[in-house]
């Protein structure tokens, strides 16, 4: 049954172990990275309408066409499920309030992208199975089959595809702080890459396996990267262990970084400083 509008959630994640462990052949990463959802949302309403792809972004500079995975996610669900829809083409208007920062380390575009898969889904009832809806959200990112699962938490394989659900982060808050600046994901893979060529390294798969706790898990192979260009990645960090976190971390290729506070008093001491001095400062709980 079709309904008339639904309003979804798109929660932001983080990385609290990224290692990049090959390339290839096609010149995408492969990795071995622990995800975890946290309670910082986007929020899409969906509508459905006779024709075509209609969205409105409530954000200063966020494209409203092709350019928005939001956009290009609506135009796989539709082509995709033309035939199932009785060959009526459809269309859906489409309205993505941001409040994940853009090109942040957080995985807002593949989140947005993922609730409008699961959105579609269910305002056009095609009843479109799990493994379907990935196979569509892995042409849009690596990141986005994450989102589409219900786990909260998840070991990635592969080039993020491949999912492992794992036990949610618990007894931490998360502090997001996000330094003001934009970081484009494909330039922190091409220097990491020429970074590794330059170093001789291979790029060959570790034997180190992760870490079977959230809390203790701590490497992110980008971070070189983006610190080497942005060096105030690495005096957030430190700030926020100074100022009570158990572990620091950028998340994903960045510039986010997070800090996890086993006490929630130092967490809301901490924002309180940070907050006065980075605008995008957040103050969240693992999402269960």
């Amino acid at each position: 049954m079709r309904q008339d509008r639904l309003t979804l959630k798109a929660p932001a994640k983080i990385n609290l172990y990224l290692k990049v462990t090959g390339q290839r052949a096609d010149g995408y990463h492969c990795l071995e990275t622990l995800m975890q959802k946290v309670g910082l949302y986007d929020e899409l309403e969906l509508q459905p309408c006779a024709a075509g792809i209609h969205l409105q972004c409530a954000g200063k500079g966020i494209p409203h066409d092709r350019g928005n995975l939001v956009y290009r996610a609506a135009e796989v669900f539709l082509q995709a499920t033309e035939a199932r829809r009785n060959g009526s083409v459809g269309g859906v208007k489409l309205a993505l309030t941001k409040r994940i920062p853009v090109a942040a380390g957080l995985g807002g575009g593949s989140s947005d992208a993922a609730a409008t898969l699961k959105g579609l889904n269910q305002l056009y009832g095609c009843g479109c199975a799990d493994e379907e809806l990935a196979a569509m959200g892995l042409r849009l990112g690596a990141d986005v089959p994450f989102f589409l699962a219900d786990a909260p938490a998840a070991v990635a394989t592969g080039i993020g595809e491949i999912l492992t659900p794992v036990s949610p982060l618990s007894g931490h808050s998360v502090l997001l702080v996000n330094p003001g600046f934009s970081v484009s994901t494909r330039w922190v893979y091409q220097t990491f890459a020429l970074t590794r060529q330059e170093n001789g390294s291979n790029l060959k798969n570790s034997q180190e396996d992760v870490d079977g706790s959230l809390a203790t898990a701590s490497r992110n192979d980008l971070e070189a990267v983006t610190v080497r260009k942005y060096p105030e990645i690495e005096r957030l960090k430190a700030e926020l262990l100074q100022n009570g976190a158990v572990r620091a971390l950028m998340s994903g290729s960045g510039p986010t970084v997070f800090g996890l506070f086993a006490d929630p008093r130092q967490a809301e001491t901490c924002w309180a400083v940070m907050n006065r001095r980075f605008a995008h400062t957040y103050l969240v709980d693992p999402v269960q």
